[in-house]
């Protein structure tokens, strides 16, 4: 009887025993569970965080600092500089200057995977027509794409990520890149070796036709490629009384533009998109003088590449063959150091499915919509050729308030209650791509190096 009693008291304390060892696994593993599970919670919190009055006010603050000191491509020293000195404050570390104006900065582990999120920097040569206490400072620049904006929140996304830094699994590596408006910004940053060992990048930008709280994509080609030439068409000057001892190398132009246009129209695929536009004609200064030379340039889109190196060869061909014909002399260009070719944008497809997936818990699956390829391009191709990528739009369009104007308008503005969805996007996007990679679980085919 007391064996009995005490057998049954030792089993008591060996259950006792098993019971709380698990209860230890147990509490150990949700200890170490980061707040970065892949929940709707989680996207929901950084959402609640990106809207906080306080970071919405900083993002807005910086975002018109930025928008009233507006700088071109290669130029943005100022806007570097402001970029900088908010990096500091939030004590994420840096490398500057990255392809002349550029800033790299980096949140988490310092350590593999490595995933970036990139935001444009650069202004465009025009003049603002908005009248708004913060329109530009600068004559003939203004901010009418939305840089601003792409920074503004960008450092919304780091703030959060910095606060949560120890529970990132990984390295965000935070792409401010100058140049995009056809200086090739991307390629330079590329150049340099900084995003070698990234695993993805992922960028975005405001769309002025896309409801407030919506964001839109696609997988595969999402914007085209572009080149740009010029072309110096020669003849011989005279009187315009006198055409017959003249070369006129207007009519030559002339006959070279409506050739060109057939590239179009005779020899693509009418299912492979693509644009052959002349927005420059120069020539002349007299009435009735025909002039020596005349200068012509513009721009070719494609949706593949291939289209694209085609499209480029036969321009250098018609417009030479098309001046011949007119006893003319042409010398082409295609601009390669100042506005290098760039390549399309294509969305990797199982990071269209990640981005779905992410997007969906941060806004709502309803808020998801697909979008249709356009032929403006978008340096971000750049990345994209060597790094799995993905480039979405945000709306930000309120129709209750009023109607936005398109991107490169003088009278282009940006609804700045888009920050904290843009910011939120990006901080979920990245960290959550870490911990997927943690728990083994590749995005994407590619390479996961150890060193950045």
């Amino acid at each position: 009887m007391v064996f009995a009693c005490s057998t049954s008291s030792l089993l008591t304390d060996m259950d006792l025993i098993k019971w709380f060892t698990l209860l230890m696994i147990l509490l150990n593993f949700f200890a170490a569970k980061p707040i970065f599970s892949y929940s709707n919670s989680f996207t929901s919190k950084f959402l609640d965080l990106a809207k906080e009055p306080n970071v919405v006010d900083w993002m807005v603050d910086i975002r018109r600092k930025i928008h009233e000191n507006p700088e071109l491509g290669y130029e943005e020293f100022e806007t570097s500089e402001l970029i900088r000195s908010e990096l500091r404050k939030l004590g994420i570390s840096y490398k500057h200057p990255v392809g002349v104006t550029g800033v790299i900065g980096y949140i988490g582990t310092g350590k593999s995977p490595f995933v970036a999120l990139r935001a444009d920097m650069d202004a465009l040569s025009m003049q603002e027509l908005v009248e708004w206490e913060h329109k530009s400072k600068v004559p003939g620049k203004m901010h009418a794409c939305g840089h601003d904006a792409h920074v503004a929140m960008l450092l919304g996304a780091a703030k959060i990520l910095k606060e949560h830094e120890k529970e990132l699994l990984g390295t965000v590596v935070l792409v401010f890149q100058p140049a995009e408006e056809g200086g090739a910004g991307a390629k330079k940053i590329l150049d340099t070796g900084v995003l070698d060992n990234v695993s993805a990048i992922f960028g975005l930008h405001v769309a002025s036709n896309l409801p407030l709280g919506e964001v839109a994509s696609r997988s595969g080609p999402i914007a085209a490629g572009s080149g740009f030439f010029e072309a110096i068409i020669s003849g011989k000057g005279g009187h315009a009384a006198i055409p017959q001892l003249s070369i006129d190398p207007i009519v030559a132009a002339s006959n070279v533009i409506v050739s060109l246009q057939h590239i179009v129209s005779r020899e693509a695929d009418p299912l492979d998109s693509l644009v052959v536009t002349v927005g420059k004609f120069h020539g002349g200064g007299a009435l009735n003088v025909i002039p020596d030379s005349v200068t012509i340039g513009g721009t070719f889109r494609a949706l593949s590449k291939e289209s694209l190196i085609q499209t480029r060869q036969r321009i250098e061909q018609i417009i030479t063959g098309q001046a011949a014909v007119q006893r003319c002399n042409a010398t082409v260009s295609f601009l390669d150091e100042e506005k290098p070719l760039s390549p399309p944008t294509v969305n990797n497809a199982d990071l269209h499915e990640y981005f779905r997936s992410v997007a969906g818990s941060v806004l709502g699956i309803n808020k998801l919509k697909v979008m249709q390829p356009l032929m403006a391009s978008e340096d971000f191709a750049f990345y994209q050729e060597v790094i799995p990528g993905y480039f979405f739009t945000v709306g930000m369009e309120n129709a209750s308030v009023e109607r936005l104007e398109s991107a490169h308008s003088p009278y282009y503005k940006v609804n700045e209650d888009v920050f904290p969805y843009g910011a939120a996007l990006h901080a979920s996007l990245a960290s959550n791509y870490l911990l997927k990679l943690h728990e083994g679980v590749p995005v994407v085919e590619g390479k996961y190096n150890d060193e950045l």
